[in-house]
């Protein structure tokens, strides 16, 4: 058998049986040629990534990278410095009208919305066992004052047993023994009397008490104002036993309100009584309402995490739009400054990033993977030496970001009040950077 080996022509044996080791060591049979392919196919691999390599690490790498800036303009304006809050309205007086006596509902003489006077007539329960009742203490009254002149009688009695007692004992008609046993007599005729007289006034409180009870059967409304809301029907049990039951919610004057809102500790510093506020209801979306804080407590109110102060404002509702229980969302106007100079908040918060690189990069650099950008170059600084101000704002020269102290001041959550002696107004302040490649 002949065998072609780099040109050459090589000499096999076909009879004898061919050397394994010789055989592999010409790359002679299946494994010989597994091992070519895979050779070649190792090598075309290292050329293609040395070839993408080279082309992202000296062709992109090669493209310039620059920064955009966007800016926006300084301007003199007025700021207002606005609070939001949440919370609801209320009737200035609101009061529930209950009963102090158990019984059954007889009349409801008023429901809800109903414009009531004071001591009208709202409501009456059944009073049949209360009338009883009335009637079994004047009974008793009588009885005790019946006592009463029974103890008198006796009582007179006995001071003439002992008047007789003692002219007898003057004369030896009577011992000693005799005249002590009318003494005694008459004391106790004058006890009689008095626990008789006690009974009486004891039998007139009762019956006082169950005339007042009577008297309460009919519920009067306490003050004048709007029925709110009804909470009982007639031939209602009403159980007074352990907690009066509200029968009627009665609101004074609903053409003043409470509005009460909750202002979140970060805000309570600039609320204080005498501010005014506008605020909305879901009823009127489009129709916002003045009112005037009257109080702002300082017990604060925690819920779930979140402290906040409860804050009153007084609320003119001439018209009868608003009602209680009301949702409210209130914008207060905390603070107001007039002429001042504004830069967006952006500006405030604006910090220049790192400057990216245009040189090109070595393989080797590319390969180990160095750094795209460089340090940003220390920044020119208007600042006085050994001044600190507050905060820096930056400002474009030739191009490149400029900081110019500034002292801070409020803020409405969109701009900000500024001070600072390069300052001035339609100056051109960074906002934020675009990073872009060409």
């Amino acid at each position: 058998m002949v065998i072609w080996r780099d040109g050459r022509e090589i000499m096999v044996n076909e009879k004898a049986s061919p050397n394994t080791e010789i055989l592999e060591t010409l790359d002679v049979g299946a494994s010989g040629r597994w091992k070519r392919m895979l050779r070649w196919g190792v090598g075309v691999l290292l050329v293609v990534a040395v070839a993408v390599v080279a082309w992202e690490w000296f062709g992109a790498g090669s493209r310039e990278a620059e920064v955009q800036y966007v800016t926006a303009a300084v301007r003199r304006s007025d700021l207002t410095v606005i609070v939001t809050a949440t919370g609801n309205l209320r009737a200035v007086n609101q009061v529930e009208v209950g009963s102090e006596i158990s019984g059954i509902i007889k009349e409801v003489l008023a429901t809800n919305n109903d414009r009531v006077e004071q001591n009208q007539v709202i409501a009456r329960l059944d009073t049949d066992k209360l009338r009883s009742q009335v009637a079994l203490s004047r009974a008793t009254l009588d009885g005790a004052k019946a006592r009463v002149a029974e103890a008198k009688a006796t009582v007179v009695e006995k001071r003439l047993d002992l008047e007789r007692a003692r002219t007898l004992t003057k004369q030896n008609i009577r011992s000693r023994q005799t005249l002590e046993a009318a003494v005694a007599a008459s004391s106790r005729a004058l006890a009689q009397l008095a626990l008789a007289e006690a009974q009486v006034r004891e039998a007139q409180a009762k019956l006082q008490t169950d005339e007042t009870n009577l008297a309460k059967a009919v519920i009067r409304a306490p003050i004048a104002g709007i029925v709110l809301e009804r909470r009982v029907e007639p031939g209602q049990t009403v159980a007074a036993s352990f907690q009066a039951p509200v029968l009627f919610v009665l609101a004074e004057n609903l053409s003043k309100m409470e509005l009460w809102v909750d202002v979140d500790e970060a805000d309570v510093g600039n609320v204080k009584k005498g501010l005014s506020a506008t605020f909305t209801v879901d009823a009127y979306p489009n129709r916002k309402f003045e009112a005037t804080i009257t109080r702002v407590n300082f017990a604060s109110k925690i819920t779930q995490g979140v402290v906040t102060y409860e804050t009153l404002l007084a609320v003119d509702n001439k018209d009868l739009f608003l009602r209680p229980g009301m949702t409210v969302t209130a914008e207060i106007r905390a603070r107001h400054f007039t002429n001042v100079l504004l830069v967006p908040n952006a500006a405030v918060r604006f910090v220049p990033p790192p400057q990216p690189t245009a040189q090109k990069r070595g393989l080797l650099e590319g390969l180990l993977g160095g750094p795209r950008f460089r340090r940003p170059a220390k920044q020119k600084s208007d600042a006085k030496p050994g001044s600190e101000p507050e905060r820096k704002i930056w400002t474009l020269v030739d191009g490149e970001p400029v900081s110019v102290p500034v002292r801070v001041g409020a803020s409405d959550g969109r701009m900000t009040i500024v001070e600072g002696g390069k300052i001035a107004p339609d100056m051109k302040v960074i906002v934020d950077v675009r990073s872009t490649t060409r």
